[in-house]
């Protein structure tokens, strides 16, 4: 009975939870239980665990008063979630309208990210990351859910032609830049690739030595070379030495990309500099060339360049031999190579000279043709007095060489392009190109002479001017040219005459001038020098004097006789008009 007595019922009885407590034993509790719970700061990442997963969310205690419910959607990178893994998440709200705990994986995600990306950047971590897509000047790479740029140039250390091969690939790169502002991040696979090579680089240069093979990728070409990748290092091919023949540019045989097998021709003391060497693994095509070739054989190729001095026929790759313009044709006259030839061509030849040692040969292909001056008809086909026609081929001071057929040329001297004109330089009378009638004046085979005339083609007509301009004989004359010598008069039938200062005194003492026509007298006549010396002074000076004596002396006899003088002195009026009409055809001609 005293047990009932002593039951404290006051305290057992309490009117709702929670109650029946003292202050000090409900403070002692909720101290206890505040000790349970995590003190948590908004907008930081924590840790949590998965306490219940239904179809729409994921329940997730993190140690606090209430759990927080995440969208099932934001695990789907998690398909084998499970109660009690433990996932990262992002605290938005510790308590909303609803009074619930608002978490977010997707955000904890992206800050963890970019705590991962500074902690790259500054302790230089590799990141792999997952290329999306191609974009302007190079990639998208996905690293920790972050789109950040690798440029083309960080790509790789050779030019990258297609960016599209990398799309949908992984890689790993390096962060270089982070830019806060637009939460841009620059990466490179290329600083990667650069550490490996810097030790294989090291390792190349330190046992490179001439006469080394070694294995390279052409990275680049251009028209005096290509650029080869010996594996961080770069190294120069140069055109001539990719194939003994000749190449025009290093496409016609490479293509970029290619492994090939070169050797070390040199390299600087520095060993910046290295050049390369393809050809030189395989042997000279020289050493190969066939024994029976000599001098005088009959060879066949290919012309691979035209020069002035002559044209280079590739007989094999890198054997070639040089036909010189004057080995072209039997003609004296050496013309432009590319008349005969062009590149391209292939024509036969014949061995000229033939030098193994120094690896030279010179040919020639006028050689596949007879020797126009050996044929045994040119003793009677270009007999002295024959005519023939020709192309004049040069022209010199002292007369034109005419080329009558291909190695066949013979002179015609100034002095005998025509009989009538004085011709300096027989640029007065023709030029390069022109046809011309000839006749063979004289032949020397032995010594391959050949002498022309053009005006023989005609009669020498100073026969018949010596009866038409005898001395004392008077005809009109214009005057064409003057110096202060005398003056040159263009006489009848194209002839020329001169008349010196004095003899050009007119009666009222003036002088006769350019263009003036007046009468002249002949002082002079040579056939020999086909020389007509005349005077206009004479015409009056002379008949003032002769005058007076013909009065006196003047007699019907005197007279008589006076007609058949003057009639020699004209000359036969017949002639003079056949004469007249030759010189005029000839000129005409």
């Amino acid at each position: 009975m005293s047990n009932k007595e002593d039951f404290n019922w006051e305290k057992f009885e309490t009117k709702g939870f929670g109650e029946g407590y003292t202050k000090a034993e409900r403070a002692e509790m909720e101290k206890l239980y505040d000790n349970t719970l995590n003190e948590i700061t908004e907008k930081e990442v924590i840790k949590g665990t998965v306490v219940g997963i239904n179809d729409k969310d994921v329940i997730i205690n993190i140690g606090f008063k209430s759990d927080g419910l995440v969208p099932r959607t934001e695990f789907r990178d998690l398909p084998d979630l499970k109660i009690g893994d433990e996932v990262e998440l992002f605290i938005e709200e510790q308590e909303n309208a609803l009074g619930q705990l608002v978490l977010s994986r997707k955000k904890a995600k992206m800050v963890r990210a970019w705590q991962d990306i500074e902690d790259a950047l500054e302790f230089d971590n590799v990141i792999e990351g997952l290329v999306k897509r191609r974009t302007k000047g190079g990639l998208i790479v996905d690293i920790y859910g972050v789109e950040a740029f690798l440029p083309g140039s960080q790509i790789d250390v050779k030019p990258i032609r297609d960016f599209d091969v990398y799309v949908g690939k992984k890689m790993e790169v390096k962060v270089v830049k982070i830019n806060h502002a637009n939460d841009n991040v620059v990466v490179s696979h290329k600083v990667l690739i650069e550490k490996d090579l810097e030790k294989q680089k090291a390792e190349i240069l330190n046992n490179l030595e001439k006469g080394q093979v070694l294995e390279g990728v052409i990275k680049n070409m251009t028209n005096f070379g290509v650029f080869i990748d010996l594996g961080g290092v770069d190294g120069l091919l140069h055109i001539t030495d990719i194939s003994w023949g000749r190449i025009n540019h290093p496409e016609e045989v490479l293509n970029l990309d290619d492994k090939v097998q070169i050797v070390v021709l040199d390299f600087d003391d520095d060993k910046k500099r290295i050049s390369l060497g393809m050809k030189q693994l395989t042997a000279h095509p020289w050493d190969s060339l066939s024994a029976e070739l000599e001098i005088g054989s009959k060879v066949r190729g290919k012309i691979v360049n035209v020069a002035d001095y002559g044209a280079f026929l590739e007989l094999a790759p890198g054997v070639e031999g040089l036909i010189h313009v004057s080995e072209m044709s039997w003609s004296q006259h050496l013309r432009n190579p590319a008349d005969f030839v062009k590149v391209g061509d292939e024509i036969d030849a014949v061995v000229l000279t033939l030098d193994k040692d120094d690896r030279k040969m010179s040919l020639g292909i006028k050689q596949l043709t007879e020797d126009p001056w050996t044929k045994g008809d040119m003793s009677t086909k270009y007999a002295v007095g024959t005519k023939h026609k020709g192309v004049v081929r040069n022209l010199t001071n002292f007369g034109l060489f005419l080329e009558l057929e291909e190695g066949i040329d013979g002179l015609v001297h100034v002095s005998d392009l025509s009989w009538t004109k004085k011709i300096k330089h027989p640029s007065e009378y023709v030029k390069v190109g022109d046809e011309l009638e000839v006749v063979v004046l004289e032949l020397d085979v032995d010594n391959r002479r050949l002498a022309l005339g053009h005006k023989q083609l005609e009669e020498n007509p100073w026969d018949t001017f010596e009866n038409v301009f005898p001395v004392g004989s008077v005809h009109k004359c214009t005057v064409n040219s003057k110096n202060d010598k005398g003056a040159v008069l263009e006489l009848p039938y194209g002839l020329e005459g001169f008349a010196t200062i004095k003899n050009l005194e007119k009666e009222d003492g003036s002088q006769v001038e350019v263009g003036d026509s007046e009468d002249f007298k002949v002082t002079e006549f040579s056939k020999d020098d086909k020389r007509i010396v005349l005077s206009h002074t004479a015409t009056f000076k002379e008949a003032a004097v002769e005058a007076p004596k013909a009065k006196k002396a003047a007699s019907p006899k005197k007279k008589a006789t006076e007609q058949p003088q003057e009639k020699s002195t004209l000359g036969d009026l017949d002639a003079l008009s056949a004469l007249k009409e030759k010189m005029d055809g000839g000129d005409k001609k």
